[in-house]
Protein backbone atom coordinates (compact mmCIF):
# COMPACT_ATOMS: atom_id res chain seq x y z
CA UNK A 1 0.00 0.00 0.00
CA UNK A 2 1.53 3.51 -1.18
CA UNK A 3 1.52 6.12 1.91
CA UNK A 4 -1.01 7.86 0.38
CA UNK A 5 -3.28 5.26 0.46
CA UNK A 6 -2.62 4.65 4.20
CA UNK A 7 -3.11 8.27 4.94
CA UNK A 8 -6.57 8.53 3.24
CA UNK A 9 -7.56 5.15 4.88
CA UNK A 10 -6.76 6.38 8.48
CA UNK A 11 -8.79 9.42 7.63
CA UNK A 12 -11.56 7.43 6.74
CA UNK A 13 -11.64 5.20 9.24
CA UNK A 14 -11.18 7.42 12.29
CA UNK A 15 -13.48 10.33 10.38
CA UNK A 16 -16.49 8.12 10.66
CA UNK A 17 -15.39 6.23 14.19
CA UNK A 18 -14.44 8.99 16.35
CA UNK A 19 -14.79 12.38 14.29
CA UNK A 20 -15.06 14.11 17.72
CA UNK A 21 -11.83 12.54 19.14
CA UNK A 22 -10.52 15.03 22.26
CA UNK A 23 -8.06 14.68 25.05
CA UNK A 24 -9.55 12.44 27.73
CA UNK A 25 -7.83 15.32 30.71
CA UNK A 26 -10.68 17.36 32.79
CA UNK A 27 -10.56 21.02 31.86
CA UNK A 28 -12.28 24.08 31.78
CA UNK A 29 -10.18 26.67 30.41
CA UNK A 30 -6.61 26.94 28.54
CA UNK A 31 -5.01 27.66 32.01
CA UNK A 32 -6.39 24.44 33.33
CA UNK A 33 -5.44 22.36 30.30
CA UNK A 34 -2.21 23.44 30.24
CA UNK A 35 -1.48 22.36 34.29
CA UNK A 36 -3.15 19.56 33.74
CA UNK A 37 -1.14 18.26 30.54
CA UNK A 38 2.35 19.48 32.53
CA UNK A 39 1.38 17.05 35.20
CA UNK A 40 0.52 14.04 33.07
CA UNK A 41 3.90 13.69 31.82
CA UNK A 42 4.58 10.45 32.56
CA UNK A 43 1.82 9.95 34.49
CA UNK A 44 -1.96 8.72 33.63
CA UNK A 45 -4.96 11.17 32.43
CA UNK A 46 -6.96 9.31 35.10
CA UNK A 47 -4.59 9.83 37.76
CA UNK A 48 -4.24 14.03 36.78
CA UNK A 49 -8.44 13.57 36.95
CA UNK A 50 -8.37 12.42 40.12
CA UNK A 51 -5.98 15.25 40.68
CA UNK A 52 -7.08 18.21 39.51
CA UNK A 53 -10.45 19.16 41.13
CA UNK A 54 -8.83 20.19 44.02
CA UNK A 55 -5.83 21.66 42.67
CA UNK A 56 -7.97 23.73 40.45
CA UNK A 57 -10.70 24.85 43.30
CA UNK A 58 -7.34 26.32 44.88
CA UNK A 59 -5.45 27.32 41.88
CA UNK A 60 -8.19 28.58 39.30
CA UNK A 61 -5.52 30.94 37.90
CA UNK A 62 -1.91 31.54 37.14
CA UNK A 63 -1.84 34.23 40.00
CA UNK A 64 -2.87 32.02 42.43
CA UNK A 65 -0.13 29.65 41.46
CA UNK A 66 2.60 32.79 41.53
CA UNK A 67 1.66 33.68 44.53
CA UNK A 68 1.15 30.34 46.14
CA UNK A 69 4.90 28.31 46.91
CA UNK A 70 6.44 25.04 46.19
CA UNK A 71 5.41 23.42 49.22
CA UNK A 72 1.77 24.12 48.79
CA UNK A 73 1.37 23.37 45.27
CA UNK A 74 2.97 20.10 46.12
CA UNK A 75 0.57 18.80 48.97
CA UNK A 76 -2.04 18.68 45.89
CA UNK A 77 0.11 16.55 43.68
CA UNK A 78 1.76 14.56 45.87
CA UNK A 79 -0.05 11.24 44.15
CA UNK A 80 1.34 12.21 40.67
CA UNK A 81 5.01 10.96 39.01
CA UNK A 82 6.98 13.43 40.28
CA UNK A 83 5.71 15.56 42.21
CA UNK A 84 8.65 17.55 43.49
CA UNK A 85 9.85 18.40 40.16
CA UNK A 86 5.88 19.38 39.01
CA UNK A 87 5.17 21.64 41.81
CA UNK A 88 8.35 23.89 41.21
CA UNK A 89 7.41 23.38 37.29
CA UNK A 90 3.68 24.87 38.30
CA UNK A 91 5.16 27.40 40.44
CA UNK A 92 7.48 28.85 37.84
CA UNK A 93 4.91 28.42 35.11
CA UNK A 94 2.73 30.68 36.78
CA UNK A 95 4.78 33.11 37.88
CA UNK A 96 6.14 33.62 34.56
CA UNK A 97 2.61 33.49 32.74
CA UNK A 98 1.84 36.82 35.22
CA UNK A 99 5.21 38.27 34.50
CA UNK A 100 5.59 38.12 30.92
CA UNK A 101 2.32 37.08 29.67
CA UNK A 102 0.03 39.64 31.67
CA UNK A 103 -1.86 36.45 32.64
CA UNK A 104 -2.69 35.26 29.69
CA UNK A 105 -1.78 31.57 28.19
CA UNK A 106 0.55 31.76 25.32
CA UNK A 107 -0.87 31.25 21.69
CA UNK A 108 2.62 30.88 19.44
CA UNK A 109 4.52 27.25 20.12
CA UNK A 110 7.78 29.13 20.46
CA UNK A 111 6.09 31.11 23.15
CA UNK A 112 5.02 28.18 25.30
CA UNK A 113 7.92 26.83 24.90
CA UNK A 114 9.34 29.14 27.46
CA UNK A 115 7.62 28.38 30.24
CA UNK A 116 8.42 25.98 32.95
CA UNK A 117 7.92 22.31 32.72
CA UNK A 118 6.61 23.23 29.06
CA UNK A 119 8.46 21.10 25.85
CA UNK A 120 7.21 21.02 22.68
CA UNK A 121 4.58 18.11 23.08
CA UNK A 122 2.95 20.16 25.62
CA UNK A 123 3.20 22.96 23.27
CA UNK A 124 1.61 21.32 20.76
CA UNK A 125 -1.59 19.93 23.05
CA UNK A 126 -2.19 23.75 23.54
CA UNK A 127 -1.68 25.19 20.31
CA UNK A 128 -3.91 22.47 18.77
CA UNK A 129 -6.39 21.63 21.47
CA UNK A 130 -6.90 25.36 22.96
CA UNK A 131 -6.13 27.48 19.76
CA UNK A 132 -6.80 24.70 16.79
CA UNK A 133 -3.87 24.99 14.89
CA UNK A 134 -2.11 22.27 13.18
CA UNK A 135 0.22 21.08 15.43
CA UNK A 136 0.42 17.67 15.98
CA UNK A 137 1.33 16.64 19.42
CA UNK A 138 3.85 13.27 19.56
CA UNK A 139 3.49 11.34 23.02
CA UNK A 140 4.56 7.79 23.47
CA UNK A 141 1.41 6.63 21.63
CA UNK A 142 1.25 8.35 18.57
CA UNK A 143 5.18 7.65 18.36
CA UNK A 144 3.84 3.83 18.53
CA UNK A 145 1.14 4.00 16.54
CA UNK A 146 1.91 6.05 13.64
CA UNK A 147 5.23 4.16 13.13
CA UNK A 148 3.45 0.90 13.49
CA UNK A 149 0.40 1.45 10.88
CA UNK A 150 3.14 2.78 7.85
CA UNK A 151 2.26 6.30 8.47
CA UNK A 152 5.85 7.09 9.29
CA UNK A 153 8.86 5.36 8.07
CA UNK A 154 10.71 3.34 10.74
CA UNK A 155 13.75 5.50 10.38
CA UNK A 156 11.93 8.61 12.04
CA UNK A 157 13.30 7.94 15.41
CA UNK A 158 12.57 11.04 17.53
CA UNK A 159 9.27 12.19 18.32
CA UNK A 160 10.63 15.44 15.75
CA UNK A 161 10.76 13.44 13.12
CA UNK A 162 7.52 11.50 13.59
CA UNK A 163 5.39 15.03 14.26
CA UNK A 164 7.00 16.69 10.82
CA UNK A 165 5.98 13.03 9.19
CA UNK A 166 2.83 13.09 10.10
CA UNK A 167 2.21 16.68 9.60
CA UNK A 168 3.58 16.49 6.25
CA UNK A 169 0.71 14.03 4.83
CA UNK A 170 -2.14 15.33 7.00
CA UNK A 171 -4.64 17.81 5.79
CA UNK A 172 -3.92 21.17 8.62
CA UNK A 173 -8.19 20.99 9.48
CA UNK A 174 -7.43 16.85 10.55
CA UNK A 175 -3.87 17.31 12.52
CA UNK A 176 -5.61 18.77 15.73
CA UNK A 177 -8.14 15.22 15.82
CA UNK A 178 -5.60 12.70 14.29
CA UNK A 179 -3.49 13.54 17.69
CA UNK A 180 -6.01 12.37 19.26
CA UNK A 181 -7.16 9.64 17.05
CA UNK A 182 -3.75 7.83 17.33
CA UNK A 183 -3.46 8.75 20.95
CA UNK A 184 -6.88 6.63 21.62
CA UNK A 185 -5.76 3.44 19.46
CA UNK A 186 -2.56 3.48 21.44
CA UNK A 187 -3.94 3.48 24.61
CA UNK A 188 -6.99 0.94 24.26
CA UNK A 189 -6.05 -1.43 21.14
CA UNK A 190 -2.42 -0.68 19.87
CA UNK A 191 -0.91 -1.67 23.40
CA UNK A 192 3.05 -1.27 23.78
CA UNK A 193 3.88 -4.91 25.08
CA UNK A 194 0.53 -7.10 23.32
CA UNK A 195 -1.32 -4.89 20.20
CA UNK A 196 -4.72 -6.28 20.48
CA UNK A 197 -4.54 -7.15 16.54
CA UNK A 198 -7.71 -9.67 16.99
CA UNK A 199 -9.89 -6.41 18.18
CA UNK A 200 -8.33 -3.82 15.64
CA UNK A 201 -11.19 -2.63 12.80
CA UNK A 202 -7.60 -0.97 10.77
CA UNK A 203 -5.55 -3.88 10.10
CA UNK A 204 -6.27 -3.56 6.48
CA UNK A 205 -3.80 -0.45 6.25
CA UNK A 206 -1.32 -1.68 9.20
CA UNK A 207 2.20 -1.90 8.04
CA UNK A 208 2.73 -3.85 11.64
CA UNK A 209 -0.06 -6.69 11.15
CA UNK A 210 0.75 -6.46 7.38
CA UNK A 211 4.55 -8.01 8.45
CA UNK A 212 3.52 -10.38 11.44
CA UNK A 213 0.65 -11.64 9.35
CA UNK A 214 3.43 -13.17 6.41
CA UNK A 215 6.22 -14.27 9.26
Amino acid sequence: MQKKERFQAFIAHFSTSFPEAETELHYSNPFELLVAVVLSAQCTDKRINQVTPALFKRFPDPQALADSSVDEIFSYIRSVSYPNNKAKHLLGLGQKIVDQFQGAIPVTIDDLQTLPGVGRKTANVIASVIYNQPAMAVDTHVYRVSRRLGLVPQTAKTPLLVEKALIRHLPNDIIPRAHHWLILHGRYVCLARKPQCSACEITHFCAFYAKNKES
